[in-house]
């Protein structure tokens, strides 16, 4: 733990770092030079200067940032010291644990600290770790993290220990205005360099001329100062905000985010792209606004005691599903396999890493030998399972996607409008080569209602485009010679299906007697640890299938 370094070496040591390296960083090359900086946009319009550590710096401040968070949270429960005073930057903290503590408050009061970051300065950061009694480093290993921390002789906005410093060095000053907070009865909790006050007494209106004068002598004594334009009271009649969220009856959204971020998607539907505050936006920055007001939905719905599972998408999550939709399926930026389980992916990605030579278009191996995809493969998250009511695994979650694109009902019609555009790339739904009845490839096909042409070319080329006019595809697995039907595992050669791993044999079955057999999982980590060693000669039609289907026009 970082208490008990006591040398520049024993820091290196902490944060597995070669003793020289630091010693370069610190002494030859200098810190300040590994910043680079840039501006962006505020949404009152003005520019926020970031201040970024290039990567070598950036990963040793993730090391540092993780060893001062592990530690004061040992310390907090070493000591059993209890605050719900910071809610940024901490684990199981956020702006909704910092909201609600304001929520259906006759008074909000809302201060906002200026320059929070740059007010720290590399004094106050030496001299907290050097004096604050669970840390007392030496002064020079003290000196050495304001050094590695510090840009420009400040907390620089934009590196990962700011946050964690910044919290650290504002313990005493929290308490310090927690005891005025007391005084005059109110609740208190900060977000970063965002202050909010509240309290249900009427009698606050008449104090808070002198609340707000106390107040700003213990801020201006901790050496901060306070953004007077940012400074306001609201009264419980008007729209109360805390951290951008309204609390007047219930956390949620502000109303005008939600519009403008709907206006947003729209415009990027219609044409492409969209702007924020005036400056192109990117899929993830729309995303992430998204994410935003379903963390939102999601708080009120736990709060509300609705069930997951047993309730259908709200109007606000429906537009969230949309919008998935679009950027995975539709706006795509690598062709996209979706498999029927999780261990079709191993298998492929090990194959296409054994013949990375013969397929340069799907991947490729870098200068350090590592090996990039380009293509993507479709993962079920949380997220993606919720959304598209879809299980984990299984063929049926194929199905469901499908229908989003080709409209099952009315409702749906939306996605049919987008499919009928021109999708970015190749979407490649993956099934295992079983046509019998009550076999998902057969139960998709009865679902898609593939005619003929189709259906002979899902036969002799093993792809078929499954909409006119769009890069949505059907694929399978080849099929050995004489069999009806096959399963991706059946591309192996039968050495490689018979490999013994820890006494037991392969099997497909997923009922199978663990006590002889180890399953699929097992099977495929084998596959893809091993991969320079397997045969995947099987795989070659495959893979040819796929690269023709990215291939078509």
């Amino acid at each position: 733990m970082i208490d008990i370094v006591e040398t520049r070496d024993d820091l290196a040591d902490l944060l597995n770092i070669r003793h020289s390296l630091l010693t370069y960083i610190l002494y030859v090359a200098k810190p300040d030079s590994y910043y680079e900086t840039f501006s962006i946009p505020k949404k009152n319009g003005d520019l926020r200067e970031i201040e970024a550590p290039q990567r070598e710096l950036k990963r040793l401040q993730k090391r540092l940032a993780n060893e001062l968070t592990a530690y004061q949270h040992y310390m907090y429960k070493q000591f059993e010291i209890k605050t719900n005073i910071a809610h940024a930057f901490i684990k199981g903290r956020s702006i909704i644990t910092n909201a609600r503590i304001h929520k259906n408050k006759k008074y909000i009061i809302n201060i906002d600290l200026k320059d929070f970051f740059h007010t720290i300065h590399f004094g106050r950061v030496k001299g907290f770790f050097e004096k604050n009694e669970y840390y007392k480093l030496p002064s020079d290993v003290a000196t050495i993290i304001a050094q590695l921390t510090c840009y420009q002789g400040r907390l620089p906005q934009g590196a990962p220990t700011s946050p964690v410093i910044s919290n650290l060095i504002c313990q005493i000053f929290d308490y310090r205005v927690l005891g005025i907070a007391k005084k005059y009865r109110l609740d208190y909790t900060r977000y970063a360099d965002d202050l909010t006050f509240s309290t249900n007494r009427s009698e606050f209106w008449n104090e808070y001329q002198a609340f707000l004068s106390e107040l700003a002598k213990e801020i201006k004594k901790n050496g901060f100062a306070i953004n007077d334009a940012k400074t306001r009271i609201v009264k419980q009649e008007s729209k109360q905000t805390v951290t951008g969220l309204t609390v007047n009856k219930k956390i949620n959204v502000d109303r005008t985010f939600y519009r403008n971020t709907k206006a947003m998607t729209n415009c990027l539907y219609k044409i492409g792209s969209f702007t924020i505050d005036g400056q192109p936006g990117t899929l993830n920055m729309l995303e992430g606004r998204y994410s935003f007001i379903d963390q939102i939905t999601r708080y009120n719905n736990k709060i509300e005691g609705k069930k997951p599972e047993s309730r259908k998408l709200n109007a606000r999550e429906k537009d969230y599903q949309k919008f998935l939709f679009y950027k995975y399926f539709f706006a795509n930026e690598r062709p996209l396999i979706v498999t029927e389980g999780k261990t079709d992916i191993l298998y492929i990605k090990a194959a296409l890493k054994k013949l990375y030579r013969k397929y340069p278009q799907l991947v490729i191996r870098n200068a350090n030998g590592n090996f990039e995809y380009r293509v993507s493969f479709f993962r079920r998250t949380s997220r993606i399972r919720y959304f598209f009511q879809i299980s984990q695994d299984g063929a049926d979650a194929i199905t469901t996607i499908y229908q989003l694109y080709a409209g099952k009902d009315d409702e749906r019609n939306y996605y049919k409008k987008i499919a009928n555009q021109t999708m970015r790339n190749a979407v490649i739904f993956l099934f295992d080569n079983e046509t019998q009845n009550k076999k998902p490839l057969k139960k998709f096909i009865d679902v898609a209602k593939l005619n003929d042409t189709q259906k002979d070319n899902l036969r002799t080329k093993l792809y078929t485009r499954l909409l006119d006019n769009s890069k949505l595809f059907l694929a399978t697995t080849p099929l050995p010679a004489g069999n009806r039907k096959s399963e991706i595992e059946d591309l192996f050669t039968e050495a490689t299906r018979n490999t013994i791993i820890g006494g037991k044999r392969f099997s497909a079955n997923d009922q199978h007697d663990t006590a002889q057999f180890y399953g699929k999982k097992i099977f495929s980590e084998f596959i893809y640890d091993h991969y320079d060693a397997i045969d995947f000669s099987g795989f070659i039609p495959l893979i040819d299938a796929i690269n023709n289907a990215i291939q078509s026009k």
